[in-house]
């Protein structure tokens, strides 16, 4: 039986920069990016420091051991079926790090979301504009 998923529309950070990402080991945390969200390994870098640029969709995220607090930061990702994003999570091995469903306004758009929070401590919230 195929797993439905869900396509990442839409990638907005907490912070500034969703190309530069914080983590503190990025060898420990690139195979939770990969096996449990679906990201693929575009490429890596030890200079400035160790770095890595993971794909979803035609989405882009930045790993970076760069001395930020990982637990300060991660992205939205606007999805086209949260509830297939969860059970391809779930699927994916995912465990204990998700939340349950919740509703949140933002401006004038209802979205229903869930939070995963990754190993290396960065916070993904995946949402879907309800009606």
């Amino acid at each position: 039986m195929n797993q439905p998923k869900a396509t990442i529309t839409q990638a907005w950070p907490y912070q500034q920069d969703k190309m530069n990402l914080p983590v503190n080991n990025l060898d420990t945390a690139l195979p939770f990016y990969e096996t449990i969200l679906g990201f693929e390994l575009l490429s890596r870098t030890d200079s400035p420091h160790k770095s890595a640029t993971i794909a979803r969709d035609g989405i882009q995220l930045g790993l970076a051991e760069n001395g930020g607090d990982p637990t300060q930061d991660g992205c939205f990702f606007a999805v086209d079926n949260v509830d297939n994003a969860h059970a391809e999570l779930t699927a994916n091995g995912l465990t204990k790090e998700l939340s349950n469903f919740s509703f949140q306004k933002h401006g004038e758009t209802n979205w229903k979301v869930f939070f995963v929070v990754a190993p290396d401590g960065l916070c993904y919230c995946y949402g879907e504009k309800q009606p």
